[in-house]
């Protein structure tokens, strides 16, 4: 893994991103979780190329889960910007993959001791949810949305730590909304 260079406390500047897309396949959702900033959720017209490098502002590098498979390509040819350009990253579906750790985020998190408040929701239902939200002005449907992206990269942060690849510390539960 490459770990970029160190912020001022001598830790490493990472940003844990992952997305959520329609049924269309455009992203409806970009959350970051940052230990400096807590979660930053970009949120339908949020979602723009501005707005996401000021999230990622100060940061070196991305870490994901299949972010080279999925997020990555999805930003690159919804949005026209090529992250793996510009910061370092480090998908943790390969470093679990290394240690015997098959299947998806939801499926790993249990086997490393993770838990989750939106256990049963999955990548399969954000579209759906995102519909529901667009279509009918559910907000529960958001609200439900945007709590599974949040624990979706919360716990990439613990999923690192799991994994030994960076020191212990509770990630912050701040969430900050960027809508059109």
């Amino acid at each position: 893994m490459n770990d970029g260079s160190r912020g001022p406390e001598g830790h490493i500047r990472r940003a844990y991103l992952d997305i959520e897309t329609t049924f269309e396949g455009a992203i409806s959702v970009i959350g970051i979780y940052r230990g400096d900033r807590g979660t930053i959720q970009l949120i339908g017209g949020g979602v723009r190329d501005t707005a996401l490098y000021d999230a990622l502002e100060g940061v070196d590098t991305l870490v994901t889960f299949n972010g080279t498979g999925f997020d990555l390509p999805v930003i690159r040819r919804r949005m026209y910007i090529d992250l793996r350009r510009d910061f370092d990253h480090c998908d943790l579906m390969y470093v679990c993959r290394r240690r015997g750790l098959r299947g998806g985020l939801k499926v790993v998190e249990p086997q490393l001791g993770i838990e989750r408040s939106t256990a049963g929701i999955s990548g399969w239902d954000a579209p759906r949810l995102w519909d529901r939200y667009e279509s009918w002005g559910d907000q529960a449907a958001l609200h439900t949305l945007l709590a599974y992206n949040r624990e979706d990269v919360i716990n990439l942060a613990f999923l690192e730590e799991r994994l030994g690849l960076t020191s212990p510390g509770a990630p912050c539960m701040a969430v900050r909304h960027v809508f059109a």
